[in-house]
């Protein structure tokens, strides 16, 4: 399936390089402008800055403040954007946290990339 999300903008928080360089590779057919972050304090800055985010994709563990904080933080400055939790973590606690926070979806890693795309053009293309 071809996906084009030209003129959409996607903040990625994670701190593992290589899952950066997954999500860049993986991403780039799509189009999206692209933003990534290393932790929940630049999200927050940066998020503050761009206003033509258009998605946020938010890994849970990241140094410093952790992904859950982080979306809530982000919620109180736009309670309407898109928030996809992303994470290695399977625990019912954190994903109950993710939901009690605000996510709208919730998907673990490894990333089945078919999956997430579905997720993406449900919040961008409307």
């Amino acid at each position: 399936m071809d996906y084009n999300f030209l003129g959409k903008t996607i903040l990625i928080v994670e701190d593992e390089v290589v899952n950066q360089f997954f999500f860049e590779k993986s991403l780039k057919k799509t189009r999206a402008n692209l933003f990534f972050v290393k932790n929940g304090h630049d999200a927050i800055a940066i998020f503050k800055e761009n206003t033509e985010i258009d998605l946020v994709l938010m890994d849970v563990r990241l140094p410093g403040m952790d992904g859950i904080d982080t979306m809530a933080q982000i919620r109180q400055l736009n309670p309407e954007i898109p928030i996809i939790i992303q994470t290695a973590s399977v625990l019912p606690s954190i994903y109950e946290s993710a939901f009690e926070n605000g996510c709208n979806e919730f998907v673990t890693k490894p990333i089945n990339m078919d999956t997430l795309l579905i997720i993406l053009k449900k919040y961008l293309i409307y």
